[in-house]
């Protein structure tokens, strides 16, 4: 009886998997959101997007890079929703310009826990690593001119401060805000 051989195996190629760093990058703002960026490493971040530990360093520098990553991708995705609700204001319309910033104060910027930590894990990186830095100023220069569709640059400045400040006091208040109280600030500073 002749001895068949078995028919060769296929060589192991690198797995096809181009949307890979997307996820990874997805992975780590949700473990960031989760355990922040001190509990936040390569192995929990492959562990989180269900990819090989190796893949980490193969499209990552190291944990810093990766950390940037992240922060710029959810810092666009806030931005974004900051500017698509000033979008949708005509230019130079102030009255509906302020209406616009106090829904961005009460509906936008902290819709839940999650923004909140990421966002100061973020400033809380920046304060520290002007690497970090660029991107918290990168999203203030893109807020800023959002607002400066409806009010001059001196006032679309202060309002991107009130934000800042306001939303931050209503997060941690443990009492439950009081919209009037974004409404009069923002007229106040627009000078309506």
């Amino acid at each position: 009886m002749p001895v068949t051989e078995p028919a060769p195996r296929p060589a192991q190629g690198r797995r096809h998997d181009p949307g890979r760093r997307d996820r990874i990058i997805d992975a780590c703002i949700d473990v960031i959101a989760e355990d922040g960026v001190d509990g936040t490493s390569h192995r929990r971040v492959a562990a989180a997007a269900d990819v090989p530990l190796g893949s980490m360093t193969y499209h990552f520098d190291g944990r810093d890079d990766l950390l940037h990553a992240a922060f710029e991708r959810y810092s666009h995705e806030v931005s974004d929703r900051f500017v698509a609700r000033l979008d949708q204001v005509p230019a130079g319309d102030r009255e509906a310009g302020v209406r616009a910033v106090v829904a961005i104060v009460t509906q936008d910027v902290f819709p839940s826990r999650r923004d909140l930590v990421l966002t100061h894990e973020l400033y809380t990186l920046a304060a520290r690593d002007p690497a970090f830095r660029s991107l918290t100023n990168a999203w203030m220069r893109r807020s800023r001119a959002a607002l400066e569709r409806c009010f001059d640059p001196a006032t679309a400045r202060v309002l991107d401060a009130l934000i800042e400040g306001i939303t931050i006091h209503r997060a941690l208040d443990t009492e439950a805000p009081d919209d009037s109280d974004v409404d009069l600030a923002v007229r106040r500073l627009a000078g309506l």
